[in-house]
């Protein structure tokens, strides 16, 4: 299974969006909300509440 790069889920197959940087880098989105968030906003998931990488940082 593959991962989303911002909130860490896991994602389904089929589901999902899987974007290619210019440096060939692959990023995995589980929602519009994940990719604003790091592409649009430039937002580290570490700093969002919500994400799953804020929660294992903080031990919640």
């Amino acid at each position: 299974m593959v991962k989303c790069t911002f909130c860490g889920e896991n994602l389904r197959p089929g589901t999902g969006k899987m974007f290619v940087q210019k440096d060939g880098k692959v990023l995995y989105f589980c929602s519009m909300k994940c990719e604003k968030n790091m592409l649009k906003l430039r937002r580290k998931p570490i700093r969002t509440q919500w994400s799953s990488r804020f929660e294992k940082r903080a031990k919640k």
